[in-house]
């Protein structure tokens, strides 16, 4: 189980990842995904630049009822609120918004709900296995957005089936990693 609470704590760096994790994920960016993302990402670009956050529970408890509604209400209102917070303490940061599964649908949800200073501040959207594929993250631009998914994921083809093509995303992390460094704007101190 992986928790990050870098936002909650305060910590300001170069760069914040906010992650929300799939359905029936323990902490608050999963297991399957975000840790190594994460990680992914600090090796890209130097892990005293990257800070992380989960959306946790009880806001988003990643439960079956929070899929089906298109990604949990509440889950996305934090996803946002995280957002609005990170803006406000580290005003220099660039934010990724990223999630798995059910994690995706509250970044598309979460991204429309921003003000235009907060999505300036984003630097790149990467969803795994999104339930929402096909549809654009709102107010984020093409270029710096990221969908990963395979050609057998049901979830990805609107469908509610979890079939193996969905739960091995793990291998598409190096290069969504890579993606996000590149879409970035600071030096990586590697």
């Amino acid at each position: 189980m992986a928790d990050f609470n870098d936002v909650l704590n305060g910590v300001c760096k170069a760069l914040t990842i906010i992650f929300a994790r799939g359905t029936t994920e323990s902490g608050n960016v999963g297991e399957s995904v975000g840790p190594f993302f994460i990680s992914a990402i600090q090796n890209e670009l130097g892990a005293a630049n990257v800070a992380a956050q989960g959306v946790s529970a009880p806001a988003y408890a990643a439960d079956i009822p929070g899929f089906l509604q298109g990604g949990s209400p509440t889950g996305s209102v934090e996803m946002a609120q995280l957002v609005a917070q990170t803006v406000t303490q580290c005003p220099q940061t660039q934010i990724v918004l990223s999630g798995y599964s059910q994690g995706g649908q509250l970044v598309h949800n979460a991204a429309a709900m921003l003000t235009a200073k907060q999505i300036g501040a984003i630097s790149s959207a990467v969803i795994f296995g999104d339930p929402d594929n096909g549809t654009a993250v709102a107010n984020v631009p093409a270029s710096k957005t990221l969908v990963v998914c395979h050609p057998t994921d049901n979830i990805c083809q609107h469908g509610d089936l979890i079939l193996p093509a969905h739960l091995d995303y793990e291998m598409d992390v190096p290069n969504a990693a890579k993606f996000v460094a590149n879409a970035a704007t600071i030096a990586s101190t590697k």
